[in-house]
């Protein structure tokens, strides 16, 4: 690493000749599992749960979005021959006569997704591919796409997958239908929710997806249109970067938190379209997306042989979904998004600045997903405490999403994927011991207090089941049927590295549990501490992504809990000595900060 690198780039070191390596090092392992036309990249591994044909189409899409952005943003410089490349892929692959054709739109719902980065791409590069393309293949390329025109579209993020394909057509003269983009932009309109934040449907979803899709792509769509951005994405694009440059840890890890993980650095997307479109500091984010592909390019993805594997560091297929596939990681393609644009461009010439947590301690409230956010600079960890996110609607009576309904997230830890509640949970035991759920939860306020110390809250009628039949994509499934149990109610008191957690139960309960942060076994301290009545202690070990000895420590009632009355605990993740005390309806924090309890909760021997 040269001198000049690290004067530009004083946090990670990485310049864009890093960035362009990485891409060209992913692009040309891809083309070790290519077959002969080119049209399909089978990376190795068991196939997806769509089958090896879309596994393939996949492969080819995907790497297809770094080779875009790759040229592009050289301006069509092309030493590799990327755009001659993928140009024979293309041919076969629309071809519907070809061995190795593509699924088709009308054949499979995955390939909706793939056409449109296959026609975001054909955008970004068409001078260097579209237009030299011969008028034969232009042609399959239209027919190809065309199913999309008046097709049924799931009413999440995929509704872009539709505009973009259809303006796409629209711009080379293809068949397109005004109504279907019109009409899937207001759709895309109804998922706005508070401070720039979009929620991925109608459900309580937030994920990854509201910045590597649903900010990413009305950017792009704009630019394909021909018209300047709405200035409404642009503010709530800035907007959101605010609240998104808090979730990355000072390691460059992005909050562990939601489906399609497997997808690893496509978390730096929203920070290169916000670049592109001329909001935020260049420094700021740039140093946010070069943490977060670095953290992955020192943890093993890629690994030695250049492939990206479906896993967080290293392989780990239980992270997953049914929709997965060998060639589904290469969606990470899209963090390399700030490829696309030139050297030149003040987001690669800024000298970094550094991240929230590495400028000082930081609490946070994010409104829309309902989260409180505490960052450390002595550790460099972000912790999220959940009191809106389920992936669900109130009501619901679903069994948990490890990824979506725990009430704790953090940038060093991994939730438990298979079981019951235990990591980040308020359960109550039935008889067998299993830990109820609370999907379907009614949020409470989340707020700041004048302290910076941060409070919300949930309640929910604890219920016992599994998860209900069909495909797992990560959130919640319908059909199972439930046994109910006590109201729990939960108030979160947030400062530093300690959340104080209080909680009661209604009606007729049973034992009442307290699960701590999952932290690996050489990793951030976790701890409980248990009050008054969470008599019981213990620490479980478990498996997860980070470390296969990953510590999550608890605390529970001995018996019974005591109906209506408040249970008060205390959670560490990372740098802290003693616990928060709590006296006479004060919090006294461990930084001497002093906090009235809240008015809703009298604690057992306190006074009100």
């Amino acid at each position: 690493m040269c001198f000049l690198g690290w004067v530009i780039s004083p946090y990670t070191g990485w310049t864009r000749e890093h960035w362009a390596a990485l891409a060209d090092r992913l692009l040309l392992a891809a083309r070790r599992h290519a077959s002969p036309s080119h049209a399909r990249v089978g990376f190795p591994g068991a196939p997806g749960g769509y089958g090896s044909d879309v596994d393939a189409l996949e492969g080819f899409a995907r790497t297809f979005l770094a080779a875009g952005f790759r040229v592009a943003g050289e301006a069509g410089r092309d030493p590799l021959g990327l755009m001659e490349w993928y140009a024979d892929g293309i041919a076969a692959g629309t071809d519907p006569h070809h061995p190795d054709r593509w699924v088709r739109l009308d054949e499979h719902g995955q390939a909706k997704v793939e056409a449109a980065s296959i026609a975001l791409v054909l955008h970004l590069t068409r001078p260097w591919l579209w237009d030299r393309l011969p008028p034969r293949v232009q042609e399959q390329v239209v027919d190809y796409l065309a199913p999309a025109v008046g097709a049924d579209y799931p009413p999440i993020n995929w509704v872009w997958f539709q505009i973009v394909v259809e303006q796409f057509l629209a711009s080379v003269g293809g068949p397109y239908a005004q109504e279907d983009i019109d009409a899937g932009l207001a759709l895309a309109e109804s998922f706005e929710r508070a401070d720039g934040w979009y929620a991925d449907g109608s459900e309580r979803a937030y994920d990854h997806y509201a910045g590597w899709a649903l900010h990413f792509y009305p950017l792009l769509w704009s630019e394909m249109a021909g018209r300047a951005p709405d200035p409404r994405y642009l503010a709530r694009l800035e907007r959101f970067l605010d609240d998104a440059v808090h979730l990355v840890g000072a390691d460059g890890s992005p909050l562990i938190q939601g489906r399609s993980l497997a997808y690893r650095f496509a978390a730096a997307t929203p920070f290169w379209v916000g670049a592109r479109a001329g909001v935020g500091s260049p420094g700021l984010l740039r140093r946010a997306a070069s943490g977060i592909v670095r953290h992955f390019a020192e943890h093993g993805a890629p690994d030695e042989d250049g492939l990206l594997t479906l896993g967080w560091h290293g392989p780990y297929r239980e992270i997953a979904q049914d929709y997965s596939g060998p060639g589904s990681p290469y969606w990470a393609a899209k963090g390399l998004f700030g490829l696309a644009l030139p050297a030149g461009h003040p987001v690669w010439t800024a000298v970094e600045e550094p991240l929230p947590v590495e400028a000082g301690d930081f609490t946070r409230v994010v409104r829309a997903p309902g989260w409180l956010v505490s960052g450390t600079r002595a550790d460099g960890v972000v912790r999220v405490v959940n009191h809106g996110t389920d992936h669900s609607h109130e009501g619901s009576d679903l069994a948990d999403a490890p990824l979506y309904a725990r009430l704790g997230y953090s940038t060093a830890t991994f939730p438990l994927l298979t079981g019951d509640p235990l990591d980040q949970s308020v359960a109550v035991l039935d008889e067998e011991g299993r830990a109820s759920h609370r999907t379907g939860f009614t949020a409470g306020p989340v707020l700041a207090l004048p302290s910076g110390t941060l409070t919300g809250s949930s309640r929910w009628r604890a219920h016992w089941g599994e998860q209900g039949p069909g495909p797992d994509h990560g959130y919640s499934r319908a059909g199972a049927e439930m046994r109910h149990g006590p109201e729990v109610e939960v108030v979160s008191v947030v400062r530093g590295a300690w959340e104080v957690r209080l909680t009661r139960l209604t009606g007729q309960a049973g034992r009442l549990r307290v699960g701590g942060w999952p932290s690996p076994e050489g990793g951030p301290a976790t701890r409980v501490h248990g009050g008054p009545g969470l008599g019981e202690a213990g620490t479980e070990v478990a498996a997860t992504p980070l470390g296969e000895r990953t510590l999550v420590p608890w605390c529970a009632t001995p018996g019974a809990a005591e109906p209506g009355r408040w249970y008060a605990a205390a959670l560490l993740l990372g740098d802290g000595d003693q616990p928060p005390v709590i006296d006479d309806r004060k919090i006294t924090w461990p930084d001497g900060t002093i906090d009235d309890l809240p008015e809703t909760v009298t604690l057992p021997g306190l006074s009100k």
